[in-house]
């Protein structure tokens, strides 16, 4: 029977599942230390919680282990002229830089491949480019294809395929008719919508003063929704990852919704599965067959996946083969072994894969956590010291996270004989850490695990075991009362402090008071209008940077590098960055620092000033944590009295400092970015132009919102395309010097 499904807007990106209160933490150490007294005793539940250490004094080198040997001189100043905001449907970039689209949705990766026609009769998308191009990492090769930390003019890039663009269920640019908007699904159209999700690796070369991929290349590589992966970390073998592909819980299917990246210390890939959540569907009995006592309710509940409510795609409605039954995450059979009860416990992880060697199968390191993963920022390793990463969960009111590798690093590690070897000995054991945010500017990362108190004691959900942490990661940090940030989204360090700056993209929920109140690291709300429509809380994010003497240091300073505004915003409570028309933005998502000139990228996905200038890519000369001032912001709580929050502004943004790069076209969210060692050409991804299409007007390409990149003649019909593109100096000189 048919029946009529929500718009993807309903179940993506749109996630709202934090309900924790998470009240300050000074105010609740009394209460629950009384309480947990008689199970570990007040005091060593404080030393547990707090950490064993305090930084007395910050140390403005604590990135003194970032070697600069291989940078250039430190840019002061950036070298070119602003792009103006642009509406157009075309990729605007500044003046002296040039542009080429190098591989797109659908390109094929085998030399048999057909050439892509886009016109949705194209198939074998196994062998093809995925679709929304996101995080994106470069892998040098040298003259003879073998691993280089120094070409500069051949290497493989390895890419996320993020999701699809959809209106009422199906990828409709990838059908010819525009796709089912009804369930059942057809399980054509499924074949090829798991299949342009993943992952993708491409080898690309520099040619007579031109980029191009390499169709026939052996190491070119396709990771699908569908593809085998292996399960490592501490919940390997536990029963919540127990499902009737795997009985002994150490194998997965696939990877989804895969969004930022990171490149570790042993040369490896990783990529954060991020809103994978909405894929699934469990009816409205569910909660009632498992049992209302049953943990796995409460964790369903946490992490977006009531009874009841639709999945994005209707995958599970394709037919009874096991590649459609297993999106159906409902306790249907007599036991874990015999369903997919769990299925969705095995998506949420950070992905680890050998961009060089295609014959070794995808890990899913459990050890980083589950939540919905953006970047992996990992801070420079020292010899004899843990490995530490960070991470982003991208939701409303979700939290900051670090890792920190039991094993120390050892130099050899830099260049092993086995690289996901490497990743078992760092990722698979270690500590998680969620971040609390003070009101005086320090911080702290609170310790996810059994030794901690307020998780082993959480009276709204029981952990047993670390396995337990590493599936409900979030459900641990609610525990510890971290603090509820405004969408972490993308990490990245400075290469030249250590320091680590995150995108809080935006929060319609953040208000003045309430469950989620102001505070200092989230002390905005305000109304944005766009148009006729009226938007409040945080609208259009902010970036925030954290300090530590050392990575592995529990404490922190803070503050926050820029709050993204429209120019024209009340420069006392909106506009704190003192921005203009040569550098506003709104929505900042992807951030990169460049390891040729240490200069930061920032990327947006926006939806509040596109009726101003389409999506962005900013260069910003970082400065360090405390080179700014802190500001006092006052607000009318919902009584009629008064709030004030105190926070703590980073410097200026003049465009010396901070410019906007380029504009991409019409819809589209600017992401993924990389850069050839010697920093003169970078690569970036162009995502989902067109996305505002209407499925009904597949059949007519007047009415498309973008024809990107067809209409800068790349490639053949006029459906619009993700794509790589690359851009280049047309001096030959380094990118934003």
């Amino acid at each position: 029977m048919k029946q009529a499904h929500p718009t993807p807007s309903d179940v993506f990106n749109n996630e709202d599942s934090n309900t924790s209160a998470n009240p300050h933490i000074d105010n609740v150490i009394a209460t629950r230390l009384s309480r947990r007294s008689m199970i570990l005793g007040s005091a060593g539940a404080a030393a547990t919680l707090l950490g064993g250490t305090a930084l007395t004094s910050y140390a403005a080198t604590s990135g003194s282990s970032m070697g600069t040997a291989s940078m250039t001189a430190p840019i002061s100043s950036l070298g070119f002229t602003a792009v103006g905001k642009s509406l157009a449907d075309q990729v605007v970039v500044a003046s002296g830089y040039k542009i080429q689209v190098l591989y797109a949705l659908g390109d094929p990766l085998t030399a048999n491949t057909p050439a892509f026609k886009n016109d949705g009769t194209d198939a074998l998308f196994e062998q093809r480019s995925g679709d929304h191009h996101d995080g994106m990492e470069w892998f040098g090769l040298d003259a003879d294809g073998k691993p280089s930390a120094t070409s500069t003019t051949r290497a493989l890039l390895a890419i996320n395929h993020e999701a699809t663009t959809d209106e009422k269920l199906s990828s409709f640019f990838i059908h010819a008719n525009g796709g089912a908007s009804t369930l059942p699904r057809p399980a054509g159209e499924v074949d090829k919508e798991l299949a342009i999700h993943g992952l993708s690796v491409v080898e690309i070369e520099a040619k007579g003063g031109q980029w191009q991929y390499n169709a026939a290349s052996g190491l070119n590589r396709r990771v699908t929704a569908m593809t085998d992966v292996m399960l490592t970390g501490p919940a390997k073998g536990s029963a919540h990852l127990v499902t009737k592909f795997s009985p002994d819980a150490t194998r997965a299917r696939g990877t989804l919704n895969n969004c930022g990246t990171g490149k570790t210390p042993w040369g490896t890939f990783v990529s954060g599965e991020e809103n994978w959540n909405g894929y699934f569907f469990r009816d409205a009995k569910d909660d009632e067959r498992r049992g209302k006592k049953d943990k796995q309710v409460a964790a369903l509940v946490r992490y977006g996946r009531k009874a009841g409510d639709p999945s994005r795609h209707g995958w599970e409605s394709a037919g009874a083969d096991d590649k459609f039954v297993r999106w159906n995450n409902g306790a249907l059979a007599a036991n874990a072994q015999s369903d997919y009860r769990n299925e969705m416990n095995t998506f949420g992880y950070v992905v680890e894969m050998d961009a060089y060697d295609s014959r070794m199968a995808v890990r899913k390191r459990t050890g980083l956590g589950r939540f919905a993963h953006e970047s992996v920022s990992f801070a420079k390793p020292v010899v004899g010291q843990p490995v530490v990463a960070y991470m982003g969960d991208d939701a409303r009111g979700e939290y900051m996270y670090k890792f920190v590798s039991a094993a120390v690093w050892d130099a050899a590690d830099a260049t092993p004989a086995n690289r996901l070897g490497a990743g078992d000995k760092y990722l698979d054991q270690g500590t998680l850490f969620a971040a609390r945010f003070k009101e005086d500017g320090s911080g702290e990362w609170l310790e996810l695990s059994m030794a901690n108190p307020y998780v082993a004691a959480y009276p709204d959900f029981e952990f047993t075991s670390n396995a337990d942490i590493a599936i409900f990661t979030r459900l641990a940090a609610d525990a510890a009362n971290a603090t509820r940030m405004d969408r972490p989204e993308w990490g990245g360090i400075n290469p030249r402090t250590g320091e680590l700056y995150m995108t809080l993209t935006n929060n319609s929920n953040r208000t003045v008071d309430g469950d989620l109140g102001l505070d200092a690291a989230n002390p905005r709300y305000y109304t944005d209008m766009k148009g006729s429509k009226e938007s409040k809380g945080n609208v259009h994010g902010h970036i925030i940077r954290l300090g530590e003497a050392k990575p592995t240091d529990r404490a922190f300073k803070w503050d926050i590098f820029l709050f993204s505004s429209e120019a024209d915003a009340d420069k006392s409570r909106i506009n704190l960055s003192n921005l203009s028309d040569d550098n506003d933005l709104s929505a900042p998502d992807g951030l990169v620092f460049s390891p040729a000139t240490g200069l930061c990228w920032i990327q947006t996905d926006d939806g509040a000033y596109t009726d101003k200038t389409n999506c962005m890519l900013l260069a910003a000369v970082p400065g360090k944590v405390g080179d700014g001032e802190a500001k006092t912001l006052s607000y009318k709580r919902s009584d009629g009295s008064e709030k004030r929050v105190t926070t703590f502004i980073g410097k200026s943004q003049s465009p010396d400092v901070l410019k906007r790069f380029l504009v991409g076209p019409k819809d589209c969210e600017i992401t993924g970015l990389c850069e050839t060692p010697d920093g003169k050409a970078m690569f970036i991804n162009i995502q989902h132009p067109g996305e505002g299409t209407k499925m009904t007007d597949i059949g007519n390409p007047a009415k498309y919102t973008s024809q990107w990149p067809a209409n800068a003649g790349y490639g053949a019909g006029k459906r619009p395309r993700s794509a790589t593109i690359v851009i280049t100096k047309i001096d030959g000189g380094v990118i934003g010097s």
